[in-house]
């Protein structure tokens, strides 16, 4: 029938489907989502992010599909990718720990070994860059080799660089989640330094994006990859702290995160009444209203008392006893 509007499930579909239907792997998926090469939409179920159809019909119709998507998204380690650069699987590394190649991705091989990836389009860029040309031939400069004889190794930091940048672009304009990317890579005491309202805690781990896994949770495995997940240099930890702290404002004067309805007020039972003992008055249940002196009375003040007593005091108003 025309007009009717289709299910959602028509408009867009699950990432394992949208991987398929580009012909992708799933971490080349992930990756080209990260990357911004697929547009993603929240799911209105609460069940992450989906891939729209028109998205994927656009990737679908673009010139060199699947072959150029999929090369986009290509990685390599060091050993691949010093192929890549024409150096030596040590040069690359040390250009990897000085900081000028910014890990995309990494693992844990079966000996716990971190295994860092790159992007292999921005590999054959920094070679063809001119400027990089004395970085890739002859003596190793100075400062590099002070650096790295200091045991220097910016990959960790480089790739929490990165990564961030991949999370507040799926955030959007949303104070919530930018406070959720930016709390994943802290220190949870850094979190509850900075966030000391224990709803806001909560609402913070809800809206948390899922970091990748490696490893069952509490393995050592595991342990190591959320140590290298987590920002540890001072500077760095500061910024993550400061950027926390700013979103966090912003959250709450847009959105004050939930709080548990506060609890009825308990109903006041009335107290049973009490049955005097024989011989025993009963207490009044309230206090009677005073009464008014009569008229001509009200001229003594109620605290004072006539110095004569009644007599002297009928005397003064002019009366003369009876009797």
């Amino acid at each position: 029938m025309s007009g009717t509007i289709a299910k959602p499930d028509r408009l867009t579909c699950g990432p394992s489907r949208a991987a398929r239907e580009l012909d992708l792997r799933r971490g080349e998926f992930d990756l080209a989502v990260n990357l911004g090469l697929i547009r993603t939409v929240p799911d209105e179920g609460g069940g992450g992010r989906r891939v729209a159809r028109a998205e994927i019909d656009r990737l679908r119709a673009e010139d060199g599909f699947p072959d150029a998507l999929r090369e986009r998204v290509a990685t390599a380690g060091t050993n691949d990718g010093a192929k890549l650069m024409d150096v030596t699987p040590t040069r690359f590394t040390s250009l990897a720990r000085f900081g000028l190649l910014v890990p995309v991705r990494f693992y844990l091989n079966r000996y716990r070994t971190v295994v860092w990836l790159y992007l292999a389009e921005e590999l054959r860029q920094f070679a063809a860059e001119e400027s990089n040309a004395r970085l890739l031939t002859g003596r190793t400069p100075a400062e590099m080799r002070e650096g790295l004889k200091a045991g220097l190794d910016r990959r960790p930091r480089n790739w929490r660089g990165r990564h961030i940048g991949f999370l507040l672009r799926q955030a959007g304009d949303d104070p919530w989640a930018h406070a959720a990317a930016v709390a994943c890579l802290l220190d949870p005491a850094d979190v509850s330094d900075v966030v000391e309202d224990p709803y806001e805690r909560a609402h913070l781990n809800r809206c948390r994006p899922r970091l990748p896994a490696h490893g069952a949770p509490g393995s050592p495995a595991a342990e190591l990859a959320q140590e290298l997940m987590t920002a540890s240099e001072p500077d760095e930890v500061a910024w993550f702290r400061a950027d926390l702290a700013h979103t966090m404002e912003t959250a709450r004067r847009q959105r004050p995160a939930p709080r548990p309805a506060p609890e009825p007020a308990p109903e006041q039972v009335p107290a049973p009444e009490q049955v005097p003992a024989p011989g025993q008055v009963p207490a009044p249940t309230s206090v009677p209203e005073p009464v008014a002196a009569p008229a001509e009375d009200r001229s003594v003040p109620p605290d004072h008392t006539p110095s004569h007593g009644l007599l002297g005091w009928l005397r003064r108003r002019g009366r003369r006893p009876t009797g």
